[in-house]
């Protein structure tokens, strides 16, 4: 019965360390998503077709 306990105790902190990666890696990329947006915009007139 301590196996399981220590499978599902394993389990569970990797699932926090999964969703915390996940969280920064979003927030990262919207900042990003972002940033290059504002550039994007504030650029626009040189912007030739």
């Amino acid at each position: 019965m301590e196996r399981v306990y220590q499978v599902m105790k394993t389990a569970g902190i990797f699932n926090v360390v999964v969703g915390i990666a996940a969280i920064v890696l979003a927030a990262v990329a919207g900042s990003f998503a972002i940033v290059h947006g504002a550039r994007l915009l504030h650029r626009k007139n040189d912007i030739t077709f």
